[in-house]
């Protein structure tokens, strides 16, 4: 027979029996992963020997802490334990319960379900103390054993298939009914801050709690309440879902609320979802010191927690989800007949389980309904508020088209929404946000505006748009020339004219010609006709020639000769020529040593008094004016004011309008 034709079965010795070839143990080195480093903290400890309590139909469960930290003491008056039950069930580590104890597995005598499942909880107390203290009390028989870290490990190096607590003096029982634990060696990096965060954080962790479900918990002699939680107490709007009816003094901020479908069309009958969803009124009422970041959703099961927080997995980035939090109990996460998805520490799920995919995508059809309904009563409460506390706001809105309140209420209640703490500074948003809404609106984009509140990419796109950057910069430069008109209006003294016109006329040869608003000097030029005698600086000679000033500037290739005349002088019409004439020639010879051999010449006179002939015979003033220069003219103070606000009547209009804008946004 060759090697080829030798069957597998044939090289297997008659005498190895197959079935038990193989076997599985267990190290006791696991203790050191499954409980010493597995939770993280004191309220998920404390959490286990809790849902022990209430598994054990416990109806009281005392929790006290030593003031200097050295130990912490768990006692409840539930069923207790024998000694059997101490070794099969609560030293047994992996113990079932639900599969395992016949007829209460699933069901306590009370007819509580059962919390405990995965029969490691009792592991955890080792997270935050090295030396344990276990009594119990059944049908009047009290017993006690010690468990401690240095014991494990000493049976983990003599390779010992199981460690032995030793038993309790009989002196040092004391427990009458139910259970006792005492931690000592407390590890004080998991104390955190203390009995009445510890409270807080409890609170969170079960929703059994109180008269109704005959389950109370006290820490230090102060009971646990739901109250403790801090979460429907700081809700600004509501929504309930199944069978959760808060009391009215559990929802003292709450302004509105309202009833959500607990379950999909199409679920198991089993399946639906009762609880709560809130939001705050801001972000910071969210960020508790004693309880952490109450901005989260968290998922209960048979009473306890299941998952800190659901909201991180629904990849929700909008801003209302910064004001959410909850609670809500989805049985059917932990159902008997099922596959266990929670992990080891019992605080979050496998993500993969059908189920959990069901309630992920609950939740995110919920959370659609709560943010629409939140920007609503957001917009409404928000705006109120707003006009309340600040009468030039209400003044704004008032002052908008009905069209455009809408849009402008959603800005106001948006801008209220982020998160800005100092008044001041949301006094300052506010005040940008009018300007900019204003801005836009006259561009019909005011709508863009209140969308890109919260997308800061798309607002500063909105922002930085070209056109509405030029409005921004042509309302300022206009601003500029109203400030200069205004200066002129009611002014009826000539010489009061006479000073402000120069003050303003020379920077701002707009008010001569809307044209000429980049009209520039040049040195050269200007020192020349100093030198030849055009632009004097000698007041007496200024006098002489009954001038306030000459200037001299060039636009868009003209040459320009600006003379104010005193308001009070009688110019003229043949003394006006002769100067222009001369005015003209010295600036040709200037400008002919520079290569220009035809300038285009402008000379304007403004003068107070009207010359000769203006009236009588205009036609020979503009003759002589020609005769000078093609283009030059004769101006008066008056005609000049009132041509600027003829120019600009348009945008005098609107800035009344925007007189009104800046008082609402300073008053603010």
């Amino acid at each position: 027979m060759t090697e080829s034709n030798i069957s597998s079965q044939e090289i297997v010795p008659d005498a190895v029996d197959t079935a038990n070839r193989y076997r599985m143990t267990v190290d006791l080195n696991v203790l050191d992963h499954l409980g010493i480093n597995l939770y993280s903290n004191i309220a998920a400890v404390l959490t286990e020997a809790v849902a022990n309590a209430w598994d054990a139909d416990a109806e009281n469960v005392e929790i006290t802490i030593d003031p200097d930290g050295k130990w912490i003491k768990i006692v409840d008056d539930g069923i207790g334990m024998d000694v059997a039950d101490m070794n099969d069930k609560y030293l047994r580590v992996g113990y079932r319960r639900r599969e395992e104890d016949d007829p209460y597995g699933r069901t306590t005598a009370k007819g509580r379900r059962v919390m405990g499942r995965k029969g490691l909880g009792k592991l955890s107390l080792f997270s935050i103390a090295d030396q344990i203290d276990v009594q119990s009390s059944k049908n009047g028989q009290a017993h006690g054993l010690r468990m401690s870290v240095e014991g494990i490990k000493a049976s983990v190096q003599r390779k010992e298939p199981h460690y032995s607590p030793d038993a309790l003096p009989v002196d040092d029982i004391d427990v009458e009914k139910g259970t006792k634990i005492v931690l000592k060696e407390i590890k004080r990096q998991r104390l955190a801050r203390g009995a009445a965060a510890l409270r807080m954080r409890l609170a969170r962790r079960f929703s059994v709690i109180g008269e109704l479900y005959q389950f109370k918990i006290s820490i230090d002699g102060q009971p646990v309440t739901t109250d403790d939680r801090g979460d429907l107490r700081i809700t600004q709007f509501l929504w309930t879902m199944g069978d959760f009816e808060p009391e009215a003094t559990s929802i003292p901020k709450v302004l509105e609320q309202e009833k959500l479908p607990n379950r999909f069309d199409g679920w198991e009958a089993s399946w639906n979802v009762d609880g709560w969803i809130g939001t705050a009124r801001t972000p910071k009422q969210l960020d508790s010191e004693d309880t952490g970041n109450l901005n989260g959703i968290v998922v209960f099961a048979r009473g306890r927690l299941f998952h800190e927080n659901i909201l991180d997995k629904l990849n929700d980035g909008r801003l209302y989800t910064k004001y959410l939090t909850g609670q809500i109990e989805a049985d059917f996460l932990d159902d008997d007949d099922l596959a266990d998805i929670a992990t080891s520490d019992r605080q979050r799920v496998q993500e993969d389980d059908p189920r959990y995919a069901a309630l992920l995508a609950f939740l995110r059809s919920r959370l659609g309904e709560v943010e629409r309904r939140w920007s609503e009563w957001r917009r409404k409460h928000e705006v109120k508020d707003a006009q309340e506390t600040s009468p030039a706001l209400k003044e704004w809105f008032e002052s908008l088209p009905e069209g455009f309140r809408k849009s402008a209420e959603s800005l106001i209640a948006k801008l209220s929404a982020l998160p800005v703490d100092d008044q001041e500074d949301r006094k300052l948003l506010y005040q940008h946000g009018i300007l900019a809404f204003e801005r836009m609106r006259i561009r019909g984009s005011a709508e863009e505006l209140v969308e890109s509140v919260h997308n800061v990419d798309k607002l500063l796109a909105v922002l930085a748009d070209r056109d509405a950057l030029e409005a921004s910069l042509y309302r300022d430069i206009v601003k500029s020339r109203l400030d200069a008109i205004k200066d002129f209006q009611g002014l009826v003294d000539e010489d009061a004219k006479e000073r402000v016109l120069q003050q303003y006329l020379f920077e701002h040869l707009w008010l001569l010609d809307p044209s000429w608003e980049r009209a520039t000097g040049s040195e050269i030029i200007e020192s020349r006709l100093l030198s030849d005698g055009v632009i004097v600086e000698d007041l007496t000679e200024k006098e002489r020639l009954g001038r306030v000033d000459i200037a001299y500037r060039t636009n868009a290739g003209k040459h320009i000769i600006v003379e104010l005349k005193k308001a009070g002088r009688k110019m003229k019409l043949l003394e006006l020529q002769e100067q222009g004439q001369t005015y003209v020639d010295k600036l040709k010879k200037i400008l002919l040593v520079q290569g220009e051999t035809t300038p285009n010449i402008e000379v304007v006179f403004v003068i107070g008094k009207h010359v000769e002939d203006e009236k009588d015979n205009p036609d020979r003033v503009k003759a002589s004016m020609a005769a000078i220069s093609q283009g030059s003219r004769i101006v008066h103070y008056d005609s000049l004011i009132a041509g600027a606000e003829n120019s600009y009547s348009e945008y005098l209009e609107h800035s009344k309008t925007l007189d009104r804008l800046g008082s609402i946004v300073d008053r603010l």
